[in-house]
Parts: C-alpha cells; structure tokens; sequence
C-alpha cells in the first residue's frame, strides 16, 4: 500500500534527505514538533490491576511508543510519569516534521487499544533552543503542547494552529475553537486531529512561465528515444520550489505514449525498491521470461524465493522493454539508495530496441552522492519576467519585495502571493520556513558556520567578514565554493575593495541561515562584524549608517537577554554611528533617510540622557524638511521644556528657534515677530560658541527679511558661516537653498543669478542643493525666452526633490513653474503644477507656502478668465496668511485687478491695481514689482489714460531691465511703443 507520506510530499513541498551520519553540536534556534502522549486513567488503572502487571503495561507503553516516534525519526525527550514527550525535528530538522509528528501521533492512538489503554495527544509545532546542556530548552512550543495535550479528551489529538498550516491538505482535521491555556495571555487555537490522508499531487494553478528552452530539451530526448529506439535519461536538478515537477508535468502533456511514476522516500521500511514498486504496480503486468517474472513476484512479496539486486534490476529492465514506448518519471532520487540508482542507471545504459524516456528529478544532495552522475538539465530560478508574471496581481511595492526575497523560486512565489491574498502583512510562511530549516540542517557544521556568518553581514557579504567572524575556521574559501555548489550562495560584486563579495542565492536561505543564530551569538557576532568593518571599510559611503545598524542590532539582543551594561555599552556606539548617518542624510537633502536614523537613535538613549533632546532637536529639524511640520512642532514644544528645566541652555535655544520656523510654515506666527524672537536667541548661542544654533537662527533672520521683501543675503551669508564651521551639511544645505531661491525673486541681475546657479552645479553640493539649483535656473532661464531649456531645468530639480522626500519644496517649486508658463503663455501647464502643490501643502497643514501658491493658482486662473474658479483660491490665500503676508496681497490684488479688467470693471480694477503696487511698495523685489506695475499700465491704458499708463510701463521696464527680465522688458516694451506711437499722432 503506498505510504500516505509520499502523497503528502508531492503535494506540498517535498521533503527532506536522509538524515547523514553526524551530530549537530552547536546551539541553533529550531522551529521544532513537539508531542505530548498521556495515559488517562493511569491512578485507577494503578489500582485496578497487579502491581507487576501495570509495570509491565507500562513498559509494554513505553516501548511502542517510543519505537513509533523512532519510525519516522522523531526522539522521545523524556518520560515523565506516564506521559511521553517526543520532539520530531532534533538532532535534525526535516521539512514534514509537523506531518511526521502528526502520524506518529495517529499511529500512538491506533495502538491503544491493544495495548490496553486509552490516551489523549497533543501536537504543537514552534521554536525553541537546542544544544544547551538540556537536550531540549523548554519554551513556549513546549508548553503549548502539553497544555493541548492536557485539554484533549480521551482518544483525541489537538493540534496547534502553527502544526495545522504545516500539514494542511495532507491531514484531515476539524476546528475546536480556542483554549484558556495556563501561562498563555490570549487563547489558543486548536484543531481535532482525525486522519492523515493521501493526497494528490500539487494543483498547479499559477501560470507555467519562463520554461520554454527546458520543455524542449525533455521533448527533444522523447524524439529520440523514438527514432533511434533506445532509453534516454534526462535528469533535472535543483533546489526545492524551482519548479521540477511542473516542468516535467507540463512537458508530458504532448508527449503521446504511457506514463508511470515512481518516488524515492526519505524513510521508512522498505525504500530502497519503493519506487520501482510502484511503477511495478502500474505497469499492472510481469516480464514474459519465468526468471524475470520469478524476480519481480520476489520483489512484491508474491513468491517465496528470493532475488539479488542484480537479478531484480535485468527483470526491472526487461519489464519497461516489453512495456515500450514508455515514459517513467522518478522523483526525488536523491533519496534513493546506491542500489536503486545502480539499478537506474542500467536501465539507461543497457536498454536497447525499445524506445524509453527515464525523467528523474533530483535535489542537488545527488551530486553528493553520485558526483558522476549524468545531468541533463540545472534547473535555475525563474528570470525576472516571468517572475514579476506569476505575482503580477499585487501592487507594485509588494510585489517588488516578494520578488527580492523569493529570488525567482517558483515556489517561494506562490507560497507568498498566497500569503498576500490573506493579509497585507505579508511574512514568509511556516511552509517555507521548514523547507529552508531543513535545508540548513543537511550542511556540514563548517559549511553552515561560514553560511551564518555571512548571513550577519547580510544578503550580500565578503569573505573577509566571515573570516574575521570564523577565525578558528581555516578553509573560509574551500567552504564558499561548496555552498556555491549546493546553490546557496553566488559570487558576487564586493564593496570592500581586496576582497571577494557573495551574495545569497535568495534573502530567505539568508534569514533562515541568521534566524537559526542563538541572540547570544548573534550578540557577540554583530558587534565583532562591526569592529571589523570600523576598520576595514573607510571607503563607505555609507559606513556609519551600516556600524550603527550592526551596534543596534547587537544592544537590542543583549537588552532581551538581560544584559543591561553591555547593552548600554552598545547602544552608545550605536548612537554614536547612527546620529552621524542622520546628519549626513540630512545634509544631502535625504529627509525621509534623516528621520528614520535619528529616530533610532534617539530610542536608543535615556530619556534622561541630555543627549536625547540634542537628538530630538535633530529629528524635528528633519522632519521639517519631510513636511511634518505638526509633529517637528510638538517635538521642539517638548525639548524646550525640558531642556528649560534641566538648565540645558544651548539645546533650550536651539529647539527655541526650530519652534519658531515650525510656526513660520504653519503660518502661526507673523513673520516679523519671528525675526524678532529668532535675535533675541542669538546673543545666548554667541555667548556658548553654538555654531549649529547661531547658523539656523540666522538662516530664520535670513528668511523673515527675505519675506518682508529685503534681501536676506547678509543673514544668509552669517549663517553659512556658521553652518560650516559646525560641519553641518544640513543647515548648509538649506541656507544654500534660499540664497538661489533670493537670486530668482530678488534684485540679483539675471545672468549674475544663473551663474550663482551653475557654480552651484559645478562644485558638487549636496544633491537637495543641486535640485534647487536647477528649478531656480529654470524660472530664470524663462526670462530670456529660453522656454525648453527652463522647462527641463525644472522638471529635473523636482524629480530630484521628490526622489529626496522633500513634499514641502517640491510643492513650493510650483510658483517658479508658475512664473515659466506665465512668461512662456502656457497657463493651463502651470494651473496643473499649482493645483497638485495646493493639494499636498493643505494635507500636510503646511500654511507658509500654501498662501502664496493658493494665490498664485488664484491668479493663474484669473488670466483665464475663470474668476468663479479662482476665487476660492484667493480666499484660501487670504485665510491662511500671517497678518503681515504682504507678498500674498499683493498677488490677489493683481487676480482681482485682472477678473475686474475683463469685465471692464476699471474703477474697481484700478482699485486693486495700486493696492498690489502698494502692498510691495517697499520691497527689492523687481520681477514681482515689474508684474505689478505692468498690470497697473493696462488697466490705465483701457481708461484711456495714456501718460499714466507709460509712466507705470516705463517704471516697469527699468524694473525688468534691472533684473535682465528679458522677455518681460520686450513686452512692455512694446506696449510703451505703441501709446507713445499714438500720442504723437
């Protein structure tokens, strides 16, 4: 009768090789099955019979018990009373330990009965700690199982929900609802267990993908096995998941001629000849010579002679000769005894006359066995098309993840879109777990040390890493080579240079490899790694983002294993690492990056620790940039304080002054009175030397003149000043920002502002620098009609500002692509820039450029003549200005002047005119002063007066000419022409 195992294997996922003769010494993190068996009734069955009697029932118990869990290589732990406790998964990890335990455990209840007893049984599948001086650390897993046990009634098996996911389809089981286990905070699911079932193979419902070369090569063999009538053997190896079994299933579907299967097991009485069995049985038939009928009726128990193994392999032979043409597919042959793959392959060899096909599918543990045997096909993962083809239907950043870390395996693929179809939160299943567990645990002790090893590094590593992380191992580079053979590792590009870089062939086999780590030793692992890096990778980019990850990771073990000072000791160094990545993420514009490094290192210090406000202070600056501008508020409200209290002066007048350019953008406070307070905090740095803080508050000094309509250049100046004597990129980078902002919007000539721009460019800043550069470069560049050029100008700057994270500066870059279309005649371009800044600035809460843009998009729709469209822009502008936000006024007054121009309204337009010309009367801002006025000449010049009109287009044009507004000067240019042409007439 065929093993209801080998059903399950098929339909699942395989499982694993024989388990080879040695012994795992070290100390590993195991997802183990656990089972707990126990007499019920045992007092009183105690009492009820002899005493020698019961002692011999209970060895009687013991003994079956014990030689079932053996029979599908489980081990009992201990006896405890009556009760047996096995563990399926210990010395070595199989992928079907869950289903191995669940039959033992329906074999342990069908054996009750005659053993005079009755039982209850309980299953639970989880991780615990092995090669401790225990044999088996008790955990959670552990008493799980006990308490199902426990809750069991007689005869009945519960299982835990974990076992139940590992065996589902191969068990049948029914829900029994959820248990109040002692110890346990939330209850705990259970299944009955009924039966184990055989089960069909695999359904194969994704898309077959990405096989077409391989499906030849089987149908090109099966020709000539035709034409030539003789055997061919095609072999397919590799790793579990790739796909074998499709691959030869689909590849049958044209091939017209008988099929029988055959699978190799992995345990078990009777394996060695339990494929050819099965193809035996089949073929329904005996060999037409007595002898080799006499051979096979051997094989199947039918005759009371025996046969040697030679005999049975010519009476084998001569069956499939007499059966042709035939296909025989054998699985897992990796599994198979020398004396099954003897027998296969003279089957290949000596066959003749007779056309037939030999499809063996083998892992690559075949090649360790048989190094000379021959391979037709190495089944290599899926290519990156028809990869992204089986998981197509999931959104774009899940399925970019799922692709990554299943690494083109078929199986993998499937496994996890099945995943993401039942949650969001898509984990690697327990599936997939056991089958990477139990691939780790066939390596040799030496192979897996090197593997786990550079599984600390990460999914890419170097071998000097694992050297540095081995020392006692001598043969770093031998073992590499042999985990590139089993298809583990590849080589790769290093990053260090003089070393040789690998990377794991997926990032499951790596977290598998790391996951299997005690936290002891990841410990002692992470923090010598990192030592060792400190020294060796100087040239990183990236160097103390990674040590700060490494530091971090090795406080957070140690913390969970109650170590309090060497955490403390690493934390410090991971702080350490982890403020300077942040500062340096900063400094190139890279907001979202500066916020997640100084937020870890800010959980990682004291709340006590004066540390932690410098760094929150850090972290709300950055948030700033990221357009989080209520949680940067709350963050530097607190640190004020705080600081306040604690008598920390020079981070109380930082945070005092991140408070206040919060407020700015949230529009909660007058731009003046920010200035104001900003000074005031300018005298305390000087006195305390607190370059970081002098160079941000003259950067707000800088701003709140630049928006009063004067040139902040000399506070900008300062500030730069101090941002580099500080070394900080970040605050360099933002005065930087708005000194190219002022030389667009400012007195600075064209040409002199464009230069700022290229020197800009050509000295390499940081690339938030280098964004702004180029979308202020565009807005000038439209001044002298170079419209392309501006166009492409802006488009990269933002595409680079987006790239960054920075929403706030991407939106506020709209007004300059405003003033592109206006100048370029292509409003409804700029009204769709507009809309979209309008849109993130009001969802962020963000008010400081909100007002401006809501009235600029209010004044583009305007010259639409849309004046119902506009207007609520203009309202919004209004609502949400600080009270002295003169550059706003002046904007709507013009959107306003112009709707009342088009209806001929040119009182009232007037009206609004001189109020945008006045609203800015005082300002060194020539473009916007220029647009002013000129608007003011055409509505005078429809009222029919004439020598007001030219003189407002004449003040204008030396405004425009001033800024070498090239386009806007030729205008009203000649608009000036043509009155002064008519009033000569």
């Amino acid at each position: 009768m065929r093993s209801s195992f080998g059903g399950f294997a098929l339909f699942r996922f395989g499982v694993a090789p024989r388990p080879r003769s040695r012994d795992h010494r070290g100390i590993y993190r195991k997802v183990v099955t656990i089972l707990f068996c126990d007499v019920v009734g045992s007092t009183e069955l105690g009492e009820s019979v002899d005493p020698e009697a019961f002692q011999a029932l209970l060895a009687r118990y013991f003994e079956r018990m014990e030689g079932i869990v053996g029979s599908h290589e489980g081990s009992v732990e201990k006896f405890i009373g009556d009760a047996v406790m096995a563990v399926f998964g210990v010395p070595l990890v199989h992928e079907d330990d869950a289903f191995r335990a669940c039959r033992a455990a329906v074999e342990m209840r069908a054996a009750f009965p005659e053993l005079g007893v009755r039982g209850r049984i309980g299953v639970n599948t989880g991780e615990v700690v092995t090669g401790t001086e225990e044999r088996l650390a008790a955990g959670d897993a552990v008493n799980v199982a006990a308490r199902l046990e426990q809750a069991a009634e007689p005869d009945e098996i519960l299982i835990g929900e974990t076992t139940r996911e590992l065996v589902r389809g191969a068990v049948e089981s029914e829900p029994v609802g959820s248990f109040e286990l002692k110890g346990k905070r939330e209850p705990v699911a259970a299944h009955r267990l009924v039966s184990v079932r055989e089960v069909p193979e695999r359904s194969h419902e994704s898309p077959f993908v990405g096989r077409e070369r391989e499906v030849g090569l089987i149908h090109g063999a099966w020709q000539r096995a035709l034409a030539d009538e003789r055997c061919e053997l095609v072999t397919i190896v590799g790793e579990a998941g790739l796909g074998k079994s499709r691959l030869v299933a689909e590849s049958l579907l044209a091939i017209d001629a008988r099929i029988v299967r055959g699978r190799c097991l992995p345990y078990g009485q009777g394996i060695t000849y339990w494929p050819v069995v099965e193809v035996v049985k089949q073929l329904d038939a005996l060999p037409s010579d007595p002898a080799a009928a006499a051979a096979i009726g051997s094989l199947l128990g039918e005759a009371n002679t025996g046969a040697s193994a030679e005999e049975i392999a010519w009476a084998f032979r001569k069956l499939l000769e007499e059966n042709a043409p035939l296909v025989v597919v054998l699985d897992d042959i990796q599994w198979g005894e020398q004396t099954f793959l003897d027998l296969v392959e003279g089957v290949a060899l000596l066959s003749s006359t007779a056309p037939l096909l030999l499809v063996c599918m083998a892992r690559p543990e075949l090649l360790t066995q048989r190094a000379d045997w021959p391979v037709a096909l190495r089944l290599e993962p899926l290519p990156t098309e028809a990869a992204d083809e089986l998981i197509s239907s999931l959104p774009s950043e899940l399925r970019e993840r799922i692709a990554h870390a299943a690494g083109g395996n078929p199986l993998f693929l499937t496994e996890m879109l099945a995943m993401a179809g039942e949650t969001e939160d898509v984990d690697v299943p327990p599936t997939l777990r056991a089958l990477l567990a139990a691939r780790l645990d066939q390596l040799d002790p030496p192979d897996r040390t090197v593997l786990e090893c550079g599984a600390v590094e990460g999914e890419l590593f170097h071998r000097g890493a694992v050297r540095a992380l081995a020392p006692e191992e001598t043969q770093i580079t031998p073992r590499l080579a042999a985990l590139t053979r089993k298809d583990l590792i590849r080589p790769d590009r290093a990053q260090l240079t003089g070393d040789d870089g690998f990377r794991f062939r997926h990032l499951l086999i790596r977290d598998a490899a790391y996951e299997a780590l005690p936290k002891s030793t990841r410990v002692e692992l992470h923090r010598r790694f990192a030592e060792w890096l400190a020294e060796r990778g100087a040239d990183l980019i990236e160097l103390d983002e990674i040590l700060g990850y490494h530091f971090e990771r090795a406080c957070a073990y140690a913390a969970e294993l109650g170590r309090p000072e060497e955490s403390a000791n690493l934390a410090a160094r991971a702080v350490a690492r982890l403020r300077a990545a942040g500062e340096r993420a900063a400094g190139r514009g890279d907001a979202g990056a500066a916020v997640k490094l100084l937020e870890r290192a800010g959980n990682l210090i004291p709340r006590d620790d004066p540390a932690q406000r410098e760094v929150r202070v850090e972290l709300a600056s950055a948030l700033i940039e990221r357009g989080e501008l209520r949680e940067a508020q709350s963050n530097f409200a607190a640190v004020v304080d705080e600081a306040q209290t604690a008598g920390e002066e020079v981070v109380e007048w930082r945070a005092r002054v991140g408070l206040v350019e919060a407020e700015l953008w949230l529009s909660e406070q007058e731009i003046a009175t920010s200035g104001k307070l900003v000074r005031e905090a300018i005298p305390v740095l000087e006195r305390h030397g607190d370059d970081l803080g002098l160079a941000r508050a003259w950067f707000i000094v800088g701003l709140t003149s630049f928006w009063q309509g004067n040139s902040g250049d000399e506070a900008f100046a300062r500030g730069l000043t101090c941002a580099r004597r500080a070394r900080s990129g970040r605050d360099e980078a933002q005065i930087l920002n708005w000194l190219l902002i002022s030389s667009w919007f400012g007195p600075t000539p064209a040409r002199e502002a464009l230069a700022r721009c290229q020197n800009v460019l050509e000295q390499g800043s940081s690339r938030q620098v280098e964004a702004m550069a180029r979308v202020e470069q565009g807005a000038l560049l439209a001044l002298s009609a170079r419209f392309d050029e501006a166009r492409q100008s802006w488009n990269e700057g933002v595409s680079m500002l987006e790239e960054l994270g920075l929403p706030i500066f991407v939106a506020g870059s709209s007004q300059e692509r405003f003033d592109i279309e206006r100048l370029a005649g292509d409003l409804p371009a700029a009204e769709a820039v507009l809309r979209e800044a309008c849109e993130v600035l009001q969802k962020r809460g963000e008010k400081g450029f909100l007002s401006p843009r809501a009235a600029c998009l209010g004044l583009c729709l305007a010259l639409q003549e849309r004046p119902a469209d506009a207007e609520p822009f203009l309202e919004l502008a209004l609502e949400v200005m600080p009270n002295d936000g003169v550059d706003v006024l002046n904007v709507v007054h013009m959107a306003r002047a112009v709707t009342l121009l088009w209806q001929s309204s040119l009182g009232e337009a007037e009206e609004h005119a001189r109020r945008a010309v006045a609203a800015i009367a005082d300002w060194d801002m020539p473009k916007a002063k220029g647009d002013s006025l000129v608007l003011l000449g055409d509505v005078l010049n429809a009222a029919g007066r004439t020598d007001e009109a030219i003189a407002a287009y004449a003040e204008a044009l030396a405004l425009y000419e001033q800024k070498e507004n090239l386009v806007g000067a030729g205008r009203v240019s000649e608009s000036l022409a043509l009155l002064q042409a008519e009033t000569t007439m």
